[in-house]
Formats: C-alpha cells, sequence, structure tokens
C-alpha cells in the first residue's frame, strides 16, 4: 500500500467504506479523505476549491465506463487528470447479523447499479424475482442495512464495508467472473501528474475529441491515422452522445504517451487542422492497487 502524509484535502464518493474510499487510501492520508454523496458532487468540489483533489470511479472491468464522470468531465467543468488507480473489485453478500437465519429469504438487494450488474448471474439464479435497489454506492448500500436490523434486508459490498457497518458476510465473491477491477480517476485543477512512490513508469493521456461538424466520411478513420502514422498506442476509444442529437458523438481517447512529447504535440494540431475540437484531461501515472 502506498502511504505518505499530504496536507491536502481529497474528496471521494462516500460513505466510508466505498469501493472508492479504499482506492483514495491507496494514494492519500486517511485523515484528509472526505465523503461526497455523489459523483457531480465530488468532481464540483474540486471546481470550487472546496477540496485539492478528488477520486472519482471511471471504469469497470465488467460492466464498462462511468457515463456520468465521462460526461461531467466534458460539458460542465474543466478537470485534469493527476492519477489513475486501478484496483481489484471483489463483491460480497452481506446482512444484519440479526438477519443471518433467515438471509435466504431476503426481501430486498441494495447495492449501486454497477455492482447488481457486475453480480448479475448470481442474483439471477439465487435471489430471481427479489426486488433490486440502487444506491449512490456499495458503502451507502452497507450502512442502509445496518440501519434496519429489522428488515431482511442484504447489501453487496466489499468486507471493508461490513465491519465498517457491522453486517455479516454470508457468501463471498459473488461477481460473475473473476477479473473484477475499477479504475478511477483523481483529478484537479491544475494539469500536473501526481507523483508518488508506487505508479508505473509509462505515462498515459486522455483525450476528448469532437469530429467536424460537417460529417464527412472517413471523420473517424482520419482521426485514428493521426495516432496511427505517428506510432502513438492507443489504450482505448469510446463513444458518448453529445446530447445535441442523435448520432453527434465525442470520442474518449487514452494514448500510452506524455501529451508534452513532440509526436503528441502534433498529433493535437493536426486533429485540430482537421477540423476537430481537442479537450485533454491531462497526462498521469498508473498506481496499482494489489
Amino acid at each position: 500500500m502506498v502511504k505518505q502524509a499530504w496536507e491536502s484535502r481529497v474528496a471521494y464518493l462516500g460513505p466510508e467504506a466505498s469501493f472508492t474510499h479504499l482506492a483514495a487510501g491507496e494514494v492519500f492520508e486517511g485523515e484528509w479523505l472526505m465523503p461526497y454523496t455523489t459523483i457531480p458532487e465530488c468532481i464540483e468540489a474540486v471546481a470550487n476549491d472546496e477540496v485539492e483533489y478528488a477520486v472519482v470511479p471511471l471504469e469497470n472491468a465488467l460492466e464498462g465506463s462511468v457515463p456520468l464522470t465521462i460526461d461531467y468531465l466534458f460539458h460542465d467543468v474543466k478537470l485534469h487528470v493527476s492519477a489513475e488507480i486501478l484496483s481489484p473489485i471483489e463483491q460480497h453478500f452481506m446482512v444484519h447479523p440479526e438477519q443471518v437465519p433467515n438471509w435466504q429469504d431476503i426481501e430486498s438487494v441494495f447495492s449501486h447499479p454497477h455492482a447488481l450488474a457486475q453480480c448479475h448471474k448470481y442474483l439471477y439464479y439465487r435471489f430471481r424475482g427479489i426486488p433490486l435497489e440502487q444506491t449512490t454506492s456499495t458503502a451507502a448500500a452497507a450502512k442502509f442495512v445496518s440501519e434496519h436490523p429489522e428488515k431482511t434486508y442484504a447489501a453487496i459490498g466489499n468486507e471493508f464495508a461490513a465491519k465498517k457497518y457491522g453486517l455479516t458476510i454470508v457468501e463471498s465473491n459473488i461477481h460473475d467472473f473473476h477479473f473484477n477491477h475499477t479504475r478511477f480517476f483523481v483529478l484537479q485543477k491544475a494539469n500536473r501528474k501526481l507523483t508518488k512512490a508506487g505508479h508505473d513508469e509509462s505515462p498515459k493521456t486522455t483525450l476528448m475529441i469532437t469530429l467536424p461538424v460537417d460529417d464527412r466520411s472517413g471523420a473517424l478513420h482520419q482521426v485514428l491515422s493521426v495516432f496511427a502514422w505517428r506510432q502513438l498506442n492507443l489504450s482505448k476509444i469510446e463513444s458518448r452522445p453529445l446530447k445535441t442529437g442523435l448520432g453527434h458523438y465525442f470520442f474518449i481517447v487514452d494514448v500510452l504517451e506524455d501529451e508534452n512529447v513532440t509526436m503528441m504535440q502534433g498529433a493535437k494540431e493536426e486533429l485540430r487542422a482537421l477540423g476537430c475540437e481537442v479537450k485533454s484531461l491531462g497526462t498521469y501515472f498508473t498506481y496499482k492497487k494489489e
């Protein structure tokens, strides 16, 4: 675990014991971590100078991207990514200790939408027809279940949440696939890499690209060619609606290179010459939680 003293305020998607809380704790000292209820609240906390950093989920290996994070960074704020954290995710089925004898007769299951989706097969075969209730985080689900000991409720979340809120894990590792990881962004106002012990040495840059307004054929091919002939490796490309009409998209591109090198500067200039709008979220290193 990477732990150093930092005199910084760090927002994270709470409450305590959420997966985002655990990821944030890998890079920042715990006494400065500040829980917020939603992803937009975390992001706005940085934009409004309430905190210096925010840690928010971006992408899960099983369920894909978190649209709210991407769209908020594109449409609403001008922030930069100072680091990313890759964290393994283990989902457990937990109940209040008073309900352990009745746990197979659960009335409702609470968790974050992504967590419920990651455990779809388990829930379908074991609790088909049982209402699935969405919460803002897995920790919020555990907290809610702990506050209703008289109800035969269950939560899906991590082991730390079970301990924090006094729940009993009755089934472990219920996610549908073994490789379950989540990618988190560390956001700040400054376009500056977070450099601390434990990060991968290879830099990564995230660009948000809007195609030319004339919608000419082959535009996306031209965009990809900008990176291809420069031998700039892309680790991800994804589209999101521009919210201006059907068929209008922007693209999120992860490039395995520092945006300040000559080839990257040339790539961004050529994209703009093609009529594209380019928004850079900055260059950052990756921290991996074991």
